[in-house]
């Protein structure tokens, strides 16, 4: 029995050594001065001149429209106020974050230079309400240890402090790791009131309307195991808001947050919330029940119809739209897909039926015949969600990853990474939101936005119009005065019309290349709707470049041939359309019909960023994501209703 015992305690040594090497790499720092001196080595050993960047140009200055400009910019953007952009190295600040989206450049941490080659036309810096104050608290001399302790980790973090801020997030109620006591409770709130203050007088300092718009905003959080996220950027309209933001330690789900800013965003205070990542939601996007289960009551399907009048569909961690496999069919739904479709029993890290847009979009057609009225009847943007102080960085050429030291450095970007699931190979540089208005401001982009006349892009600036009308002439895409009469007839994206008795709707679309970018390839109607109690749904080719016919039957267009040269990123001349233009009629619209319409838009094929960064690297590019892609535009959609 002797060796029994020895055999016991031989293995309980083990487990104990096993167990304290475990802790020791689970807190030693993921980045020392060692690794930052190999991250600016691998940086510098980069071939930056391995194609041709455009060289940056100032802003396209646009006078007063009342047919409306379109403006390009991003409202989901971290600093290193967000907890998890600090510990990953970013240290540029809100200030900071603003003058990167005027056109100023930056370097990361690696030495990697990053600048916008056309600066935004808005923007809104949405950091992470549930840290706002921890940088006050560190600075503070009469910080506890607890505090003092957690702040020195924040500087030199390693995977322990990332686990321990995940679980405490994920616990419900929440648990905020700097709250403590009552009198460390009542310190957190006036420091995170000075913090929400400083965010708000920022953005007002860079405001210039005309110029360039600036909006106080920031990022409701809660988490949601395995990575998920349930979250929402909220938008106020002026520096007229409340004097704290309500995070997810405040308002539990998304129906106390609306009921929250309800009450103490008071007239002329005025905001608005924009879901993002529906793809990583767990289904909960468009599911009609909270993070704790309860089911929406039709008072909060109102409340969300009343505040949320935008998704957040395309972003750095993935494209929302569509997922094969729910009803849906089209190859284009494929495009920076970050996640698969639920396996059977699988409840996390997967896309469910109620996490794509599209899906949910249908969803709000059938609420509409339950409830009287359509509480997802919403408009589409795109934004970049970085976390590197990089608002509308989503040039792939320009692309230097999305968080800190996670992602710098081409050779980090492309590699496995710890996990071995080539973690930065799957996300993308973000997309744009696009918002037409008569002038640059935060009243007509406020304004626009509550409109829904908004459009979402990958990353490129195409420029959109779309409109419907039951009245519109066969030819007026081919009229000077096009677009004031589809305005005066008809309504533009985001709007919705009522239909006759009898007749078929006609749409207007027109759409211009990013001159920075490749030509167009084509032009899609997708249009869902109900029938028998059933959701339907169809994607069509309706106009393609280079008089390519659209088949009768399958209603698509050949593929196009356009290509791009790997060995230096450079498109094939004259290939595709500078713009596209139709007007297309719904031959198959039944009278009383519910239905949506939206457009997407496809550009020539270019390079991929990955492919930008194995060509700096001297190396072919990844093959296990596409060289290259076709960058996107969606419009938000328009409804006709019975």
């Amino acid at each position: 029995m002797r060796w029994l015992l020895g055999i016991g305690v031989t293995l309980i040594a083990v487990a104990v050594a096993g167990y304290q090497v475990l802790q020791n790499r689970l807190s030693a720092p993921v980045l020392n001065a060692d690794a930052i001196v190999a991250l600016r080595a691998d940086a510098a050993a980069q071939n930056e001149a391995a194609f041709e960047n455009p060289e940056p140009r100032a802003r396209l200055s646009q006078s007063g429209n009342r047919l409306r400009n379109v403006y390009f910019g991003d409202l989901h953007v971290h600093s290193s106020l967000s907890f998890d952009s600090y510990i990953f190295g970013n240290r540029f600040d809100v200030d900071q974050s603003y003058r990167f989206a005027k056109g100023e450049a930056v370097e990361n941490l690696a030495g990697e230079t990053t600048q916008l080659t056309v600066p935004l036309d808005f923007a809104a810096i949405t950091d992470h309400a549930e840290g706002f104050g921890l940088g006050q608290q560190c600075a503070a001399s009469d910080a506890s240890a607890a505090i003092r302790n957690l702040c020195d980790r924040m500087e030199q973090p390693g995977i322990k402090l990332f686990l321990e801020l995940r679980k405490s997030g994920v616990q419900r109620p929440p648990v905020s790791l700097i709250s403590g006591d009552a009198e460390q409770a009542e310190k957190t709130r006036l420091y995170a009131e000075q913090a929400w203050a400083s965010i708000v007088a920022t953005a007002e300092a860079h405001n210039t309307p005309g110029e360039f718009t600036t909006f106080a905003a920031y990022e409701y959080s809660p988490p949601l195991p395995d990575s998920g996220k349930i979250h929402r950027n909220v938008i106020f309209r002026s520096s007229d808001v409340p004097g704290s933001a309500v995070s997810a330690f405040d308002a539990l789900t998304e129906i106390d947050l609306w009921k929250r800013l309800s009450t103490g965003c008071t007239q002329p205070c005025e905001f608005l919330t924009i879901p993002h990542n529906p793809n990583k939601t767990w289904g909960l996007a468009f599911a009609g029940q909270t993070i704790d289960g309860d089911a929406y009551t039709i008072d909060d399907w109102g409340l969300r119809d009343r505040y949320e009048p935008l998704v957040e569909m395309y972003q750095i961690k993935g494209n929302s739209e569509c997922a094969i496999g729910f009803g849906t069919t089209d190859e284009e739904c494929a495009f920076e897909q970050f996640l698969p479709r639920c396996a059977e029993d699988q409840v996390t890290g997967c896309i469910f039926p109620t996490s794509m847009v599209r899906d949910g979009l249908k969803k709000g057609l059938a609420l509409e015949d339950e409830l009287g009225f359509n509480p997802l009847e919403f408009g589409m943007i795109g934004s970049t969600d970085s976390h590197n102080s990089t608002p509308g960085d989503t040039e792939e050429w320009d692309y230097r990853g999305v968080s800190g030291f996670s992602s710098a450095s081409a050779k980090r970007r492309l590699s496995p990474g710890r996990s071995g699931e080539y973690a930065n190979l799957k996300r993308n540089p973000g997309g744009l939101a696009a918002i037409w208005a008569p002038e640059n401001t935060r009243d007509a982009l406020f304004q626009a936005m509550q409109r829904k006349e908004v459009y979402a892009t990958s990353g490129t600036r195409i420029q959109l119009r779309f409109f419907a009308s039951f009245a519109y002439d066969e030819d007026l895409a081919t009229r000077l005065d096009a677009i004031e009469i589809a305005y005066s007839d008809g309504v533009p994206m985001g709007g919705r019309l009522s239909p006759p008795i009898e007749g078929a709707p006609r749409f207007l679309i027109w759409t211009g290349r990013d001159p920075l970018s490749a030509p167009l390839d084509k032009v899609q109607i997708i249009k869902g709707w109900t029938e028998g109690g059933e959701m339907n749904e169809i994607v069509l080719d309706v106009l393609c470049s280079e008089d390519r016919p659209i088949d009768p039957e399958t209603g698509r267009c050949a593929a196009t041939t356009a290509s791009v040269d790997l060995s230096n990123c450079q498109i094939e001349p004259g290939r595709g359309a500078g713009e596209l233009k139709t007007m297309w009629t719904d031959t198959d619209y039944q009278p009383g019909q519910n239905a949506f319409y939206y457009v997407r838009v496809l550009q020539n094929p270019t390079c991929r960023w990955s492919t930008y960064d194995a060509l700096r690297l001297g190396r072919e590019p990844p093959s296990n994501v596409p060289a290259v892609q076709a960058e996107m535009a969606w419009s938000s959609p328009i409804w006709l209703g019975r």
